[in-house]
């Protein structure tokens, strides 16, 4: 049992909170029980240490029994390891270190997907997760990141997909106008999701049910006029109370499983 914070190990887990320590190492930090339970569930190949209190362990006795059946060694940890380790301030007993698993742009692709969210300059950790655990649970086939989007691998994004990044293909590091031109080479409407645009209920369900790459702007500044004179068409989630504005990732969840609704009532 590790109980010392002063650790060798335990400092060289926390320093994946680092964007470049998780580059140069190709790791990156995966926090709390649920998140770790769709990971040894969905991509156990990808775990490489497990760390886990005692109590966290009692109270989660299943993830025990998914690490045996992966042949993954259980490392237990003292609380203060834990807290030394995780990125959060109230960790839940759980830490494990996994690999990095991006997916090309056309692997992707050659799935023939029908929908698909693009992230352009989504700088917000919380955001980008949620927009990922949307798109999973809307049945998106994949998500793609641009270069100007955050980190996959920060721990608040992993964190905010409450293990959804093991369920379906992320891309990563795609620059934008290639992501554009090879959704649309794939068959593909692009749709940005931007203010200026016309409202969402103006689009049939003939129109929704296209295969479809809905595309998400800046928390601030939302997408360039350059990027809107490139994507076939501009919509907007009407505000029909008092809201200032809406949140990101609240706007996406309401685009994807418009087109989620339509596409399955036309199958």
């Amino acid at each position: 049992m590790i109980e010392s914070p002063r650790n060798a190990r335990v400092r060289e887990v926390r320093r994946l909170a680092q964007k470049s320590e998780r580059q140069e190492r190709g790791l990156f930090l995966l926090e709390g029980p649920q998140a770790l339970r769709e990971a040894l569930n969905y991509r156990p190949d990808l775990v490489e240490e497990l760390y886990i209190t005692p109590t966290a362990l009692e109270r989660h006795q299943d993830l025990g029994d998914l690490a045996r059946e992966a042949e993954l060694e259980v490392i237990f940890a003292s609380e203060d390891v834990i807290e030394a380790m995780a990125d959060t301030r109230t960790p839940q007993g759980v830490i494990a270190v996994c690999r990095q698993f991006p997916t090309s742009i056309r692997s992707i692709l050659d799935g023939e997907p029908k929908l698909v969210a693009i992230l352009e300059e989504v700088r917000d950790p919380g955001n980008a997760g949620t927009i990922i655990r949307a798109a999973d649970a809307a049945g998106a086939d994949a998500v793609i990141l641009s270069g100007r989007a955050v980190d996959l691998y920060n721990p608040k994004v992993v964190r905010s997909t409450t293990g959804s990044i093991f369920h379906l293909p992320v891309a990563v590091d795609v620059d934008f106008e290639t992501a554009l031109s090879q959704v649309r080479g794939a068959g593909l409407v692009a749709r940005a999701a931007d203010v200026k645009g016309r409202d969402l209920p103006e689009l049939s369900m003939e129109a929704l049910a296209e295969p479809t790459a809905w595309i998400f702007g800046n928390e601030a500044r939302g997408l360039t006029d350059e990027v809107l004179a490139q994507v076939d068409d501009v919509i907007r989630v009407p505000i029909y109370g008092h809201a200032e504005s809406m949140n990101l990732a609240t706007a996406a969840s309401v685009c994807l499983y418009q087109s989620a609704f339509a596409q399955r009532s036309e199958a």
